[in-house]
């Protein structure tokens, strides 16, 4: 039976509660209740994500396994430390920026078209609500920017010394992973291990991102939890060197769209 969150001073469940595999919906927590700072803080502080679309009441999830990010067993193919190469001899021309332009991130995440995908689980009140937690220093835009257009990018929360990513958008052939390379770089400039990426999708895979039990999850994630949070939200040239991009640069190349 699914718990519903009925007033603000409702709990949610522990874990263990979620639904199993053996159901129409694994890893559903709990439902209701409303997207305030304190509520995602909590569900955030549990692994517990909310995920629902329109005529929904907000849905909280939990699943077993878990997709996440080791920050040190992120792929680098040969392919995207080229493009990382050419993007970064390109400055100031092609840049990373963080929290530059949040509202237009999350909102081309939520309207960018998916394959296999009709339409999308970032409903507008879930955009107010990020936005607003923005604002308050908790949800971060890495964004991918040439010459002064905005053409990919994702955010994520961070609590602690943990990142939880949410979702990622690219206009640009490999923007969205360029953003993610430098959010890879970023956290482990700051010493963040792990990068929630919440359910398995082929792309992340390839990227490095594996599937661990729920139990192992959370016990990554309370003592990440448990470290200082990161104060400075800024992306630096020299965070590259986490990749060994920008070292001996190759020859360059003038046909990759950059």
């Amino acid at each position: 039976m699914i718990h519903w969150l009925r007033n603000a001073t409702d709990r949610l469940p522990d874990t263990r509660h979620a639904l199993t595999l053996a159901t129409d919906a694994p890893g559903l927590l709990a439902a209701g209740g409303e997207l305030t700072p304190e509520r995602l803080t909590e569900a955030y502080g549990k692994g517990v994500f909310p995920w629902y679309s329109l005529g929904q009441p907000v849905l909280w999830w939990s699943p077993d396994p878990r997709m996440a990010l080791m920050v040190d067993d992120f792929k680098l193919s040969r392919s995207l430390r080229k493009t990382l190469q050419q993007f970064v001899r390109q400055s100031p021309r092609c840049e990373v920026r963080v929290d530059s332009a949040f509202r237009r991130v999350i909102e081309a995440c939520a309207s960018t078209p998916r394959e296999g995908q009709d339409g999308t689980w970032i409903v507008p009140e879930m955009v107010q609500a990020y936005t607003y937690w923005h604002q308050l220093g908790k949800v971060h835009s890495f964004e991918t920017w040439i010459a002064g257009e905005l053409v990919g990018g994702l955010y994520g929360v961070s609590l602690g010394r943990m990142f939880f990513g949410e979702s990622m958008f690219s206009h640009r052939t490999d923007a969205s992973k360029i953003a993610l390379a430098a959010l890879v770089c970023f956290c482990r400039e700051h010493g963040v291990t792990m990068i929630d990426c919440q359910q398995h999708t082929g792309h992340l895979a390839s990227l490095g991102a594996k599937e661990i039990r729920r139990a192992e999850f959370e016990a990554r994630l309370i003592p990440c939890l448990r470290e200082p949070p990161i104060v400075d939200w800024a992306y630096d040239l020299h965070m590259w060197r986490h990749l060994g991009v920008g070292e001996s640069p190759e020859p360059e190349r003038k046909d990759n769209g950059l």
